[in-house]
């Protein structure tokens, strides 16, 4: 009986462990979020006002510039694509033969005969495709690096907790300093290698997705 429970757990607590709740993969520019450097204490030398270590210019606004600043993205994506495409081949071919009457060769009951072939070929196809994707909305990330020509490497999570799973609205990408707002903000359509995921996870995303055996046999089937 202990050898029968020994056996039956493990496989038991392998699958309590792939029903919990897990953060989706993602692939935007890790990390997400850092701290700021931590700044070195001035020398007294600098006076009791100004700290040439962590002070900014007196008329200067709050844009992000530094690592560990925040930005505020507001994400306008909107996408339309159409194509459409057609294609026809058709080919004809007819050939005809006659046997003349020769006296003196064998197989005279064939001479005077005609003999006549002929082949067509047609073909004709068509295709097209649409899409079409709006993502609107806001989220605000942290500058995780600063290149040496000054753009910002900025990436950020935003975690929605609902009655029936979690939604995640991740961002990433480069930011030009000169494309940021007076008011701390940016469009996602000014983003260099812009990287923006959705993605949700609990009972209502698992039962849209299909099972990993039907997948199995979805892969392996040759028809």
């Amino acid at each position: 009986m202990k050898l029968t429970v020994r056996l039956i757990l493990p496989p038991m607590l392998l699958l309590l462990s792939a029903c919990a709740t897990t953060t989706p993969p993602t692939a935007v520019h890790q990390p997400m979020s850092v701290q700021p450097h931590t700044r070195v204490a001035a020398p007294p030398a600098n006076g009791s006002i100004f700290n040439a270590t962590s002070a900014r210019p007196l008329f200067e606004d709050r844009r992000a510039r530094h690592v560990g600043d925040t930005l505020t993205v507001n994400i306008a994506e909107k996408t339309a694509a159409d194509k459409r495409s057609s294609s026809s081949a058709d080919r004809s071919f007819e050939t005809e033969l006659d046997i003349p009457l020769i006296s003196g060769l064998p197989l005279k009951s064939a001479q005077g005969a005609a003999l006549k072939g002929g082949s067509s070929t047609s073909f004709e196809g068509a295709g097209g495709n649409a899409a079409s994707n709006n993502f609107t909305g806001t989220v605000t990330v942290t500058v995780i690096d600063v290149y040496p020509n000054g753009n910002l490497l900025v990436s950020g999570e935003k975690q929605i907790g609902l009655k029936e799973g979690e939604e995640f609205i991740r961002f990433s990408g480069v930011v030009n300093p000169t494309t940021v707002t007076a008011a701390n903000t940016v469009q996602s359509t000014q983003v260099a290698d812009a990287r923006i995921e959705y993605r949700g996870n609990g009972a209502l995303d698992s039962a849209q997705q299909m099972g990993w055996l039907a997948r199995f046999f979805l892969n392996i089937l040759p028809f």
